[in-house]
């Protein structure tokens, strides 16, 4: 078994090989066996047209930190199998946090619950809960 740091390392590796999440500008902020934070600068460009982050992104950050979080406290080489979001106010503010969990591992699927924060003012403001299903990948 790895340690926690090893973990960790594994997921930064992980995370900066991801494209996409590059492409919007997230960045891991911790990771370990069972739970994964994911933080995102707010800016114009991710954005609707009344002003709030689109839900497509936080949408993306929920599904990442929970792949994260179930991903390793499976062992690694996960993918969400599914998952659910609950929009619970606009996020209006400077930064978007996603802290996920692991409620559950067996031997090949985990489940994870993501709460989604914005940051307004400093002060983080609950806007989204998200749960998850992650799956080992298949080689």
């Amino acid at each position: 078994m790895q340690d926690n740091h090893d973990v960790e390392q594994h997921a930064r590796k992980v995370f900066a090989s991801q494209p996409f999440s590059q492409f919007l500008g997230a960045e891991l902020v911790s990771a370990g066996p069972g739970h994964a934070e994911l933080s995102l600068a707010i800016v114009d460009n991710l954005k609707q047209q009344h002003g709030f982050v689109h839900g497509g992104v936080i949408s993306y950050l929920a599904d990442n930190a929970i792949t994260f979080a179930g991903g390793l406290a499976l062992g690694g080489g996960a993918l969400t199998s599914e998952f659910k979001i609950n929009y619970l106010r606009p996020a209006v503010g400077s930064r978007l946090i996603a802290k996920a969990i692991t409620k559950n591992t067996g031997k090949r699927q985990a489940v994870c619950q993501c709460e989604i924060f914005v940051l307004q003012e400093g002060e983080p403001k609950l806007c989204a809960l998200a749960q998850g299903t992650v799956v080992k990948a298949s080689p």
